[in-house]
């Protein structure tokens, strides 16, 4: 038979037999793609039953023979407790000990020379730069010859005193003459020491021209250049580090200033460098910042070409063991409260815990408080779980990366 007769709504339409092969495949094509989904769905649905009987600990919603719930599986672990070196990491910045600021102690004038440059070791006493000195020269010649003059009034008053006593004995000169020339010669001789304490005065203030150091140690700036006219107001012309003497002011918290004391030793290692320095507490600041709550620890150091002052540094300070957890990078966790972990209760129920960490190294996160040890904590993935979840622990060991 060739031709094919369909009926739809009681009319009769004639087709022909390619139009009823074509019919024919579609409705094969719908049996094959109903029998895939169904085939997917019972797969489905045999491995949700099979995961969901998986482990001792796997839940199931409902009463026997009800449909199953899937648990996520968690790697936990249990951290315990080991006496680990309490280290405060802190940073800040480098800076003389003692900052000498050296300037114009006279009435200043034109530099003349100056000696040094900043780098340059001094002694005490020694001459960083001098101002210009000839007005004052001529001052202390002309009061050193008003000495002699005053010398030379003193001997010949002192020589008609003496002739006097000769003749006061033979009665050519009266007592009253003899106390006038004594007069005569004491006041010369109080004119020689006026002169004397002026052009002593008058050397000092010449001595004052020449800028020196007032102890020895290390130039750490020079504002003065040959020319400069400078005075008592000019500021400082020079800066010295007492000693060469170097300190790190290190910012630290409030509750870690506390665990710290004099003559603890500290580790500094400036910014840029791999370079490391060893020094010692020498000051804790009595104070705390009231905006940052942190107070200061001042690092005493000795000098050495790598320390710069003014440069930044990292301090790893030392202030004894304590016996505390020490969890991996990936399980400790940060929000606006703090940083936390997730331990598993015995349940098997995700609960948060809030936690104090200590220093941070490549062995892991320190925990000061917070944790005793003895908890399952959960390694990896916190991320992805929120307290109240119910999960499938599975325990690993803190040294096991795999």
């Amino acid at each position: 038979m060739n031709i094919e007769q369909s009926f739809a709504d009681g009319v009769s339409e004639p087709m022909n037999e390619f139009e009823a092969e074509e019919r024919r495949a579609d409705r094969r094509r719908r049996f094959i793609i109903v029998g895939v989904v169904v085939g997917a769905l019972a797969v489905l649905a045999a491995y949700f039953m099979f995961q969901g009987g998986a482990g001792e600990n796997a839940g199931a919603a409902g009463g026997e023979g009800g449909p199953a719930r899937v648990l996520p599986t968690v790697t936990v672990i249990v951290p315990g407790s080991e006496a680990i070196s309490n280290t405060i990491s802190a940073s800040g910045t480098l800076a003389a000990r003692r900052e000498m600021p050296v300037g114009v102690a006279g009435e200043g004038g034109q530099i003349a020379r100056v000696l040094v440059d900043a780098g340059d070791w001094v002694g005490a006493g020694q001459v960083l730069a001098t101002i210009e000195s000839s007005v004052q020269s001529q001052q202390v010649n002309s009061a050193a010859a008003q000495v002699e003059v005053a010398r030379s009034d003193l001997a010949l008053a002192q020589a008609e005193l003496d002739r006097a006593m000769q003749l006061v004995a033979r009665g050519f000169i009266s007592q009253a003459d003899i106390d006038r020339k004594t007069a005569t010669r004491d006041a010369a001789r109080a004119r020689v020491n006026v002169a004397g304490a002026q052009l002593n005065e008058l050397r000092a203030r010449a001595g004052r021209l020449a800028i020196r150091a007032p102890a020895a140690g290390l130039v750490l700036e020079r504002n003065a250049e040959p020319g400069q006219v400078v005075s008592a107001g000019s500021g400082a012309l020079f800066v010295l580090a007492r000693g060469g003497e170097m300190e790190m002011n290190a910012q630290v918290s409030e509750s870690d200033l506390t665990r710290m004391s004099i003559g603890q030793s500290a580790t500094i290692t400036p910014t840029g460098t791999d370079q490391t320095f060893e020094g010692q507490i020498w000051q804790l600041s009595p104070t705390i910042d009231g905006q940052s709550r942190q107070g200061t620890a001042s690092i005493a150091l000795s000098y050495q070409e790598g320390l710069r002052p003014g440069g930044f540094a990292s301090a790893e300070i030392v202030s004894g063991s304590i016996d505390a957890p020490m969890l991996p990078e990936s399980a400790v966790q940060s929000d606006a409260r703090g940083n936390y972990v997730y331990i598993i209760t015995p349940e098997n129920i995700v609960e948060r815990r809030d936690i104090t960490i200590g220093s941070v190294g490549s062995a892991g996160i320190t925990v000061r408080e917070g944790l005793e040890g003895n908890e399952r904590v959960v390694r990896s993935a916190g991320a992805f779980l929120n307290p109240g979840d119910e999960v499938i622990p599975q325990r690993q060991s803190q040294d096991d990366d795999s």
